[in-house]
């Protein structure tokens, strides 16, 4: 495995923010449990690993997003566990995606079919664009509702086979890494400029992202190349282009593999 790719763990909420509350059960503290695992199953297979937290603190998901970009992350992956307006009403594993397009998918991907094989109920890879772990990350990034905190079922699960769980999300990762190192499927991106120095193609990361644009920054060649988003069907690609464009930027379509 390679040195260069480095996976940053996010474990939901924290400190004052308990998430999900169950019967005195606090996702915070699942969350935090299931995301040192992961990390340690991942050190043991020699990557490189860091976390948002690695004690019972608080911080904004801006606040999460700006550790994982400033700790250079080449992908990051958040855990939580899920709940509902009524408890009982709801069972089993899903993904979310900032857009279901790219390395995001191809992580959530590997990550939810995993999960699925250990025994969750499938409820699928889902799209949530106005998630800011999700949109303001600089990387490839997912985050993984690991059953539902409000069913007990769902905990019994979690708890009889954490192992297997944490297990589940780091074979994901540890696949995807290895189809990001070949090369893997070539995708249609939009790439609206390319710099020498980082900070230019940091401001308009920035700028399109707040215009909800799912961009995103890839460094070749010796450049900073900020672009939009990864499509393996072409039209796709070409109508993304059409929208950047119509905001005024300059736009070429590329396609390479989306390692991001």
């Amino acid at each position: 495995m390679s040195d260069a790719k480095r996976v940053i763990i996010d474990a939901g909420h924290g400190g004052s923010d308990p998430g999900a509350v169950y019967e005195g059960r606090r996702e915070k503290d699942d969350a935090f449990r299931l995301a040192l695992a992961i990390g340690k199953i991942l050190e043991n297979q020699g990557l490189d690993v860091a976390y948002t937290r690695t004690t019972d603190v608080y911080d904004t998901p801006l606040e999460k997003a700006q550790i994982a970009n400033n700790g250079g992350g080449d992908l990051f992956v958040s855990i939580h566990r899920n709940a509902m307006p009524v408890p009982k009403t709801a069972s089993g594993a899903m993904t979310l995606v900032y857009e279901d397009a790219g390395t995001p998918a191809l992580l959530a991907e590997n990550i939810q079919r995993n999960l699925t094989e250990a025994g969750f109920a499938d409820l699928g890879i889902k799209e949530r664009p106005g998630l800011i772990v999700l949109r303001r990350t600089q990387m490839p990034a997912v985050l993984v509702e690991a059953g539902f905190i409000d069913n007990p079922e769902d905990n019994r699960f979690f708890d009889q086979n954490f192992q297997a769980i944490a297990q589940a999300v780091a074979d994901g990762i540890l696949t995807t890494i290895r189809q990001m190192e070949t090369g893997g499927p070539e995708y249609y991106q939009v790439q609206v400029g390319a710099f020498r120095t980082r900070m230019p193609a940091d401001r308009l990361l920035k700028e399109l992202q707040d215009q909800g644009f799912p961009a995103f920054l890839v460094y070749s060649g010796g450049l900073y190349k900020v672009r939009v988003g990864a499509f393996l069907d072409m039209e796709n690609g070409i109508r993304m282009e059409r929208q950047v464009r119509g905001q005024g930027y300059p736009t070429v379509l590329v396609r390479e593999p989306a390692v991001y």
